[in-house]
């Protein structure tokens, strides 16, 4: 059982509802192919064209069609201008506060690995660091973000179809890396032991 939001994530990823799922999976797409081909401030301004024309087209629509019929109907946009759309200064604070929360944890274990409190995850840090060296001389940002949006709207859906299958592999995996790991903490000077779980 989670938030509401993560439900709703969940139930994206997963392709509950197949019409949202590909509208928001489309649309995101094309955002990031759009980003990879074109610069931000493009992107951003030919978005903004594109919803200006509609609203606007909408609009005068709306108003020939009303001087036609001769109806008062008013503003087509009336209920949305209404609308309250102001942030109360708790909302803010408590969206502030969720946020410090994982600022704070991010840094304290920035400042964990950084000062090598315990070298394995140091040294684990490191490695990944120098993979992503050959990660980045291939791949540019854009690009790492469309595959991993890929993976996202794919992975999940073939975890739950093969899920025995995977965690087998994955629990195999798993053990000979912990063993690994186990092997090489035994040999490092000045390593942290690890309670065992």
């Amino acid at each position: 059982v989670g938030s509401p939001q993560s439900c709703a994530v969940r139930d994206l990823v997963f392709w509950r509802d197949v019409k949202k799922t590909g509208v928001v999976f489309s649309t995101t797409l094309i955002l990031l192919l759009s980003l990879a081909a074109f610069s931000v401030i493009s992107v951003v301004s030919y978005l903004i064209l594109a919803l200006l024309s509609v609203t606007i087209c909408f609009r005068v629509y709306k108003s020939v069609i009303q001087a036609v019929q001769k109806s008062e109907d008013g503003h087509p946009f009336k209920a949305y201008l209404d609308m309250d759309v102001t942030l109360s200064s708790d909302t803010f604070h408590q969206y502030v506060s969720s946020a410090l929360v994982h600022v704070n944890h991010i840094l304290k274990a920035i400042l964990r690995l950084f000062l090598v409190e315990d070298l394995v995850d140091s040294l684990k840090l490191a490695v990944v660091m120098w993979l992503m060296t050959y990660v980045g001389a291939i791949f540019n940002g854009i690009t790492l973000l469309i595959l991993g949006e890929l993976l996202v709207f794919s992975m999940p859906v073939v975890y739950e179809k093969y899920k025995t299958q995977i965690d087998h592999y994955v629990g195999i995996v798993r053990d000979q890396a912990k063993s690994a790991v186990t092997k090489i903490q035994a040999k490092l000077p000045g390593t942290v032991k690890k309670k065992p779980e």
